[in-house]
Order: C-alpha cells, then structure tokens, then sequence
C-alpha cells in the first residue's frame, strides 16, 4: 500500500522522500543549487493527474517539473528557434544570439536535475556530482572550443567566468544587499572566504609563472615548449588541489559551507525520480552541447556583424548570459540578508572555473595534442590578478556594505570597458581626438 502511493506521488510531481531524510541530503547540495533554486516555480499537477494512461501521467508530470518548473521557462523557445536558424542558414549572429538565450534556462535545469540526483545517491556523492556540474555550461563550451582549435575563444570565456563572478555577481550582491540591510549589520562566515581565495590565488600563481617565464626567456620555439610543459605540469596540480578542496567540502570540514539559515527554509523533497532526472539530465546536456557548438562556430561572425571584439564578446557577454539564473539567485539572497549564500555561489564558482575547468582543458589538450595552455597573455592575467587581490580584500575583514559593493562593481565595470577596445585594429585608432575617440584613420 506504501510502495503504491510514493508511486502515485511521483507521478503527480510530488515528493518521493521521507522528511526525515531530508536534513542528510540538503547535506549533498553545494551552494549554488541554493541560489538557482529561488528561481523556480512549484506547478501543479491538477491537468497532469486527469490523464488516464500511468506512462503519460508520468512522462507529462515529468515535463511539467522540468521546463515549467523555472522561471526562465519564458526563454525555452530559443533553443526551437536556434535550431531552426542553423537549419534554414539564418545569419550566424543570430544562431549565436538565440543560442547564448537558449543556454541560460539550460543552465538552471542542470542545476535542479543534478540536485533530484543528489536526493538518491546521498550526500556525499551528489555533493560531488553538484560540485563538478556547478559550471557544466561553460565546461561545455570551453571544450568545442578546445576541439575547434579556437584556443582564443577557450581563455577568453574561462577568464570572464572568474572575472564575473568576483566582480559582477559578488558586487552587485554586496551593493544589492548593503541597500536593502542599511540598518542591519550584515556578516559572514570568513573561512568559507578564505579557503576560496587561497585555492584563486594558487590558480593566480599557476597562470602568472608561464607569462613571467616567456617574458623572461623571450619568445621562440623553446620558450613555447617549455611554457606548454610548464602549464601541464601546473594544471595537474591544480586539479590535486581542486579534489582536495573537494574532499575538505564534503567531509573533514562540511560545515563552513553550509548555511547556517539553511535549516530556516522549507524543507525540499525530490519531485522527479532517478531514471526520470538521469535521463533529462543527458537529455539537456546534448543539447547544451549543441548549442554550445553554435555558440563557439559563430562567435566570430557575431564579433564582425555587431562590431565587437571577440574578447568583451567572451568575457563579457558569455558569462553574463551562462550564468544568469545562479547569479540572479545570488543576488536575492543578498536581498535576505543572506551572504553566505551569495559568497558561496560567487566563490566557489570562480574556484571550480580556476582550479578545475581551466586545468582540465589543458589536460584535455594535452591528450588531443592542441596547444592549451596556462599562459592568458599579460592584459588577461594582470586583469585577473586584480580582481582575485581586490576580492580578497574586500572580504577580509567578515562584515559587508554596499560600498564594497560599489567598488567591486566599478571595478568590472572598468575591465568591461579595457576589453570593449581591447583588439581594436591599430588603422582605427587615432591619437589625439577629444575623449579618446576611436576614428577610422
């Protein structure tokens, strides 16, 4: 009689696990499933529950917890459109534009299936797996472009993750939540800070001894093998200290990463189950993939029809849209006063982009023999230099304001604009011209 109930449970969208449960698998979830999940929408099952067949009741439940289950549903069709672009030879800025939209409510479903799947496997491995799909998206797209050779494209994306996170999304949750908490003094848990910005500042140090090693030997075929040598050896490194930062998460030192008003909330139950969120979970990152694939053919094209650099497209656009649904969720926790939300999903996003994907594309490189490496050029890594010593400052002393939120988003603010005429042809730069104009010579 039990067994049938949790049956018809499931089918109608509704919980499958015991509450008492459910204390141990929040245990599994990292902080950025917190934030992106205030941006879904409970459905109800009353349309799905009159259907007479059991396979389509299920199947219809499914899909209504699925892409009805978000508030980004709105951007669903995007991803019909993108196809159909490719299909009928629209112009390549435009496959790239709907795709980049398409990608955004991907992102979060990734992130609500990845969590369904915690609720079953337990906390520590669907920790792990909530830990490594964190930034799936970007992982994604950062190995079409290993695979297209556009290792240009691969640094410039990887490098605006970091840069927005630490910028954009802490910023504007600082700024956001010290406006809307004037009259409340907003703390946080500074270990949490601290284990983040050491493993970014080993990242920093991985990515600088390559640039000082080619600026100090001077170019040519040797600096370059050496660097390439260099950066393999650095990103192994990096990835040992990833798992270790993995393994200090998830079991000696769980509680600095868990919030302490985590247990004020309602608590969640799994409303899909397993096979259902495996299958819908390969199911979106194919199409993830796909779209991931428009984005990186077509990048190019889109940089010469609206007359933008690669770079800021890359840096500055990607991650904006890529992360959308997490960064919004960042922000209205900091509206709750809610910090350690937001600094978790900010820092421990850029953590992952540095300390995990950026070393695993140059391990992957390294096996598809394509020259990745560590070395982002000097105007990128004196950029992310910057953000990682000024991060570290501004969260230093355990307390917020939105001034800190100010200057962190200023800061970004004059990077955006660095890289907005950054690989500009010298032929269009002319010396002299009031307020530094850019004037076709």
């Amino acid at each position: 009689m039990d067994n049938s109930h949790e049956v018809s449970e499931l089918e109608h969208g509704r919980g499958l696990l015991k509450p008492s449960s459910n204390k141990e698998v929040l245990n599994g979830r990292t902080l950025q499933n917190v934030s992106s999940s205030i941006l879904r929408t409970k459905s109800e099952p009353v349309l799905v529950s009159s259907v007479r067949f059991q396979m389509l009741r299920l199947f219809l439940a499914n899909l209504q917890e699925v892409i009805l289950g978000t508030k980004l549903a709105v951007l669903f069709p995007a991803i019909p459109l993108a196809i159909a672009a490719d299909f009928y030879k629209f112009g390549r800025a435009w496959l790239f534009a709907l795709s980049l939209l398409g990608l955004t409510p991907l992102a979060e479903r990734v992130s609500f299936l990845t969590e369904q799947i915690a609720y079953y496997t337990g906390p520590t491995v669907g920790g792990l797996l909530n830990a490594t799909c964190g930034n799936a998206t970007e992982l994604i797209i950062a190995l079409f472009a290993l695979y297209q050779n556009k290792i240009h494209v691969l640094k410039y994306s990887l490098l605006g993750s970091i840069l927005s996170n630490l910028l954009l999304v802490l910023g504007t949750s600082l700024l956001c939540g010290g406006l809307a908490n004037l009259k409340k003094e907003q703390r946080y848990d500074r270990k949490q800070a601290d284990v983040n910005s050491l493993l970014l500042l080993l990242g920093l140090l991985c990515h600088m001894l390559p640039l000082t090693f080619r600026y100090a030997i001077g170019e040519g075929p040797v600096t370059f093998y050496y660097t390439l040598e260099l950066s393999r050896a650095s990103s192994i490194v990096m990835l040992l200290a990833y798992v270790a930062y993995i393994f200090f998460q998830l079991k000696t030192h769980r509680q600095l990463f868990e919030s302490q008003e985590e247990g004020e909330e309602e608590e969640e139950k799994a409303v899909i189950g397993f096979s259902s969120a495996f299958s819908w979970l390969v199911g979106m990152t194919m199409i993830i993939a796909l779209l991931s694939e428009y984005v990186v053919g077509t990048i190019e094209a889109a940089s010469d029809s609206w007359g933008i650099s690669v770079s800021f497209i890359s840096i500055i656009l990607l991650p904006i849209v890529g992360n959308a649904a997490e960064h919004a969720g960042s922000i209205i926790f900091a509206f709750k006063n809610k910090l350690d939300i937001s600094l978790g999903v900010a820092l421990g996003s850029a953590t992952q982009i540095s300390m995990f994907v950026v070393p695993l594309c140059v391990v992957v490189g390294w096996i598809m023999h394509v020259h990745m490496d560590l070395d982002f050029s000097l105007l990128e890594t004196v950029s992310l230099a910057f953000t990682i010593i000024i991060t570290a400052f501004t969260l230093q002393d355990g307390t917020s304001h939105y001034m800190k939120g100010v200057v962190l988003f200023l800061c970004y603010i004059v990077i955006a604009a660095c890289f907005w005429v950054h690989k500009i042809p010298q032929n269009q730069i002319t010396i002299g011209k009031p307020f530094g104009g850019v004037f076709s010579a």
